[in-house]
């Protein structure tokens, strides 16, 4: 495996993991639920995103599903990017770098289909 692909191969289970768990935390841990009561957003959009990102991550990691999970995620990112910007939060940047990064995972697999 050459250097390229193993980069492409860890910044695709790095990705995976790191949502994966953050996403439990927002649909599980009491003061991630707390936190995100505080916004005054309803509690659908909490679990909304966080069961969008959870099944994009685990999608994400088998390379069959590969893109189906890159897509998903690029999706939950970018409609979270909105309903932060939407309520005056304008910290969207990881959500931004998370998108890009999905991208190239994406790019990466379909040029070597």
């Amino acid at each position: 495996m050459e250097a390229r692909q193993k980069s492409i191969l860890v910044l695709q289970w790095t990705l995976g993991l790191v949502v994966l768990v953050e996403a439990c935390l927002l649909a599980f841990y009491a003061p991630e639920i707390k936190a995100f009561h505080r916004t005054g957003m309803p509690d659908a959009v909490r679990l909304a995103l966080a069961w969008g990102e959870m099944v994009g991550a685990v999608l994400l990691l088998p390379r069959r599903t590969t893109a189906a999970g890159g897509w998903t995620l690029i999706a939950v990112f970018l409609a979270a990017a909105v309903v932060h910007i939407l309520h005056g939060m304008l910290n969207v940047g990881m959500l931004l770098i998370y998108a890009a990064a999905a991208l190239v995972i994406i790019t990466h697999r379909a040029a070597r289909a």
